[in-house]
């Protein structure tokens, strides 16, 4: 659906500042757009990269752990038979003394989940912990079992501080006593890693957002600059253009209406000195007749019949150029007389409907109003296709507005764009002139052309009758 209501209008001057400033903002916009992300792209690769790095200090640094712990048992398990009571005791009692810094501990739990060694957490000891998860779901004692039955690995997951008692992110490195089916394991708490990873990822957002800041201020000042100078170099220039182009416009269209009247005078008095001959050839031919002249008859009704196609053909072309009802009884009754032989030329039908005014309408208003009204319904009858028209007169507290709705194909060229030809042109500079409004909404089941005068050109009342004066509105 094409369309297009009030179609903004800018001034040079707007037009000057938009082409100075557009490819600054888009410049200023794209470089903005691109830094940040380059800058962010490159700080991620830093980041992860540093969290890699801490992350595998801490996973050497647990099997620097384990490896002395080994070290300290070794000489017990690797002796001892499977079901040897008192060597089991002996090695839980060694995993118990080790303990480091303010978090480390050592854990054992056998293959069916029951911890047997927890220093820090002794509540933990010869309870079965088999189903216990971390409140991201992960089932943490099972994952250190199945890492131990599988040898050796790492576990990521929650577990709660023995210092606070709350939840923090931990990876534990869990390997296997098989003949004992014990997993041991110990675990360091990475908080300290993930809050230096989150503070360069805060670093690297604060430096982004300054850079769209000084970016955005450097676009800001370039902008101002850009104004400042235009309103500088063209405000006074650009007023004495307008105020020349509505002179200019107000004299081309005083010019205009003043070679309309003449033309029509001159077709008046003109054609109308031709008829008088032909009518009076017709009475020679009525004559002849009297005279006995046979072909007379046949002369004088043709020469009657082409008179008066003349004649009303003088008067369609007078009305055109300077409709004297406008003149005579005012805007609306030429209206009127307007959509009355529109209807009666073309065959399309039109309603015409229309409130009387409380104060006259100016002359200027008049032929600007019926005018539009006179190109809009030549619009209709060329190219919409409409079978219906609706004109709408009316005055109202903003001033008066004339309205033409037709069900036609809608202003559209053939690709389906909108059309802005000659006529509506001249439509909007008639308005533009008066200082009154010009809306067009053009779709594919109709058009609608409102023009509204401002109220300024509503006259006062004049001595004399309501009647009369409501009457010549």
């Amino acid at each position: 659906m094409g369309g297009s209501i009030n179609r903004l209008r800018l001034s040079y001057g707007q037009k000057l500042f938009l082409l100075a400033s557009l490819p600054l903002v888009f410049a200023a916009c794209a470089i903005a757009i691109l830094v940040a992300y380059q800058s962010r792209a490159l700080a991620e690769r830093e980041i992860r990269s540093l969290e890699t790095q801490l992350i595998e200090a801490k996973k050497q640094e647990l099997r620097n752990y384990v490896t002395q712990a080994r070290n300290g048992f070794y000489f017990v398990y690797g002796s001892a038979a499977p079901d040897d009571e008192e060597a089991k005791a002996q090695v839980m009692q060694i995993f118990a003394a080790m303990i480091y810094g303010e978090e480390g501990f050592f854990f054992v739990y056998d293959y069916e989940g029951n911890n047997l060694v927890s220093p820090r957490q002794t509540a933990l000891i010869n309870q079965n912990w088999i189903d216990l998860t971390d409140s991201e779901g992960t089932p943490v004692v099972a994952e250190f079992i199945e890492t131990a039955r599988q040898g050796a690995g790492y576990v990521e997951h929650l577990w709660p501080k023995p210092s606070t008692g709350e939840e923090a992110r931990m990876i534990t490195y869990v390997s296997s006593l098989p003949s004992w089916r014990w997993a041991v394991g110990t675990g360091v708490f990475i908080d300290d890693v993930l809050d230096t990873v989150a503070a360069a990822r805060a670093e690297v957002e604060a430096r982004v957002r300054r850079t769209f800041l000084y970016i955005g201020g450097i676009t800001l000042a370039a902008l101002l600059a850009v104004f400042l100078s235009g309103i500088f170099l063209n405000i006074r220039e650009r007023r004495l253009a307008d105020a020349k182009l509505k002179e200019l416009t107000q004299r081309v269209f005083d010019a205009q209406e003043e070679e309309r009247g003449r033309v029509a005078r001159e077709l008046h008095d003109g054609i109308s000195q031709i008829l008088v001959g032909v009518k009076f050839a017709l009475d020679v031919t009525r004559r002849r007749l009297a005279n006995g002249d046979n072909r007379a008859g046949e002369t004088l009704e043709k020469g009657i019949d082409h008179l008066g196609e003349a004649i009303g053909e003088v008067r369609r072309i007078s009305r055109d150029l300077r409709p004297g009802v406008l003149d005579d009884l005012g805007l609306g009754p030429a209206v009127k007389a307007l959509t009355d032989d529109f209807r009666a030329r073309t065959g399309i039908e039109t309603q015409f409907d229309t409130v009387v005014f409380r104060n006259r309408l100016d002359q200027d208003a008049k032929i600007a109003l019926y005018r539009i009204a006179q190109e809009a319904l030549t619009n209709v009858e060329r190219h919409s296709g409409a079978s219906r028209v609706v004109v709408d007169l009316r005055g109202h507290r903003s001033g008066a507005t004339l309205r033409v709705a037709d069900n036609g194909t809608g202003l559209t060229r053939s690709g389906g764009g909108p059309v802005s030809g000659i006529g509506l042109r001249n439509m909007q500079e008639r308005m533009d002139q008066l200082g009154g409004t010009l809306r067009v909404l053009s779709t594919r089941s109709g058009t609608v052309i409102e023009a509204q005068v401002p109220l300024t050109h509503l006259l006062p009342p004049e001595s004399g009758s309501a009647t009369e004066q409501e009457a010549r509105a």
